[in-house]
């Protein structure tokens, strides 16, 4: 079944409470504290606001593993303890995405397990039955998921735009080296200028 949306798909990556809640276990890595600085869920509920308004096609993409983490990849730096500390639990509050910018009973939720939203998902699938050929991409973190998901989206010819603002890093160092690199294969704009 496709889905009535224009060419464009916005794609909104682990804002999850485990990541990007000052409550969450993983709240020490930084990305609370960055998004509460930069206003970055007030900027990602207003560009999907917008993206609702267009008719783009809304994604929410998050990060969990089952009950008894048998997708966890053990040799992983990123998430090899992640079954250890008890965090990623699909079905539970730390997987479950911030209130702020909770998806809408008819927009499209897929679970990753690993770093790029593209990564064993059916994420192309749905973009290219869609007719989407340019992705709006706010996430977090801007050096994993955001930076990963553009990579995989170029790769496989999509007109690939972070939106810089609607992105957390664990720090601003993190944020803005990616941003510079990831130039390369994507565009790099703020909310206003896509307004």
């Amino acid at each position: 079944m496709t889905i009535n949306c224009t060419d464009t798909a916005i794609i909104a990556v682990d804002f999850i409470n485990e990541i990007i809640h000052p409550d969450g276990k993983m709240a020490a890595q930084g990305y609370s504290k960055f998004a509460q600085h930069h206003n970055t869920l007030d900027n990602v509920a207003s560009l999907l606001t917008l993206g609702r308004k267009r008719g783009d096609l809304i994604i929410h993409v998050g990060l969990g593993f089952s009950e008894h983490y048998a997708e966890q990849p053990e040799t992983s730096p990123l998430f090899g303890a992640a079954k250890e500390n008890g965090i990623l639990k699909l079905g539970h509050w730390g997987t479950r995405f911030h209130e702020k910018v909770a998806p809408l009973d008819e927009e499209v939720v897929l679970v990753k397990h690993r770093v790029s939203a593209f990564y064993s998902t059916t994420l192309e699938l749905i973009l290219r039955t869609n007719g989407v050929k340019k992705l709006l991409i706010a996430g977090c973190a801007t050096d994993l998921a955001v930076q990963s998901t553009a990579r995989d989206g170029h790769d496989r010819d999509f007109h690939c735009t972070i939106v810089e603002d609607c992105c957390a890093a664990g720090s601003e160092d993190d944020h803005q080296e990616t941003l510079k690199l990831v130039k390369k294969v994507a565009n790099i704009s703020t909310l206003k200028e896509l307004k």
